[in-house]
């Protein structure tokens, strides 16, 4: 295991709130928070799910980067103006209320952003895009669903190819490839896509499965599947990716705090 740099840049991970049996919990999965540390150099810190009680100027002033998390959770329809979710569709309206408002403000202010799995939805329906709810009844759509008949690890596998868009961020961060072999671990999906992001990759049906914040001032990439697990992050892309949303907060960092850390150094 890699050890995160004495001085290293903080990249924040907003939390899902989630009931345990007695309370409610601020909660990251344990693997996004590894895939910062090591694949990207940086200190994770976990945060709340304050929603409208955030102050996020103040908090975007003290961060060098965020990662936005999948979840088992769905953006709430009423974000984007969809007709209401199947009965039993988990929400987490806490974190929708944090993650949505902090997406639009990182951008504006040039803080690097990486969204995963929800995050990309997130990011879609930040920016004025809508989702599918449930990919796999849409007509001409795959299943696009984990599997739940084999165990958790092999779940991220990979499951589908797919294509990267021609002169791409996401195709340079592959060498060049055309094709990319991914898992599949998600119900919903971009439908329409936010007039500020430009798709990276699709899926053999056409779904969209990257995307890039068109004239971000800084790193602001969104994936579908899931980079971060100890299986994926064997792959070459999933490497690079997390590399370069490394050497994206650190740039960060080096411009934010630089009297700091050389006087700590010292």
């Amino acid at each position: 295991m890699s050890k995160v740099s004495a001085f290293p840049p903080v990249v924040g991970l907003p939390a899902c709130m989630r009931m345990g049996d007695y309370t409610h919990f601020h909660g990251v999965g344990a693997k996004y928070v590894a895939a910062v540390a090591e694949g990207a150099g940086a200190l994770p810190v976990l945060l709340p799910a304050l929603g409208e009680s955030q102050d996020v100027d103040g908090l975007l002033d003290r961060l060098d980067g965020l990662l936005f998390t999948g979840s088992p959770s769905n953006v709430e329809p009423q974000q984007y103006g969809g007709p209401a979710s199947a009965a039993g569709t988990l929400h987490d309206p806490a974190r929708d209320a944090t993650t949505l408002p902090m997406i639009r403000a990182a951008i504006a202010r040039g803080v690097p952003i990486f969204c995963i799995c929800r995050g990309i939805q997130e990011l879609n329906v930040a920016l004025g895009g809508t989702l599918h709810q449930l990919v796999h009844e849409v007509p001409g759509k795959l299943d696009h669903r984990s599997r739940k008949d084999v165990p958790l690890d092999q779940r991220y596998n990979p499951t589908h190819a797919i294509s990267l868009a021609p002169g791409g961020f996401v195709r340079a961060l592959a060498g060049g490839s055309a094709e990319a072999m991914v898992n599949s671990l998600h119900a919903q999906g971009i439908d329409r896509l936010a007039k500020g992001l430009t798709a990276e990759a699709s899926a053999p049906d056409g779904l969209i499965e990257a995307v890039r914040v068109k004239d971000a001032p800084a790193f602001a990439l969104g994936v579908q599947w899931h980079p971060e697990h100890k299986t994926a992050m064997q792959w070459p892309l999933s490497r690079a990716m997390f590399a370069a949303f490394g050497r994206a907060v650190a740039e960060r960092a080096a411009r934010r705090r630089p009297a700091a850390i050389s006087h700590a150094a010292q």
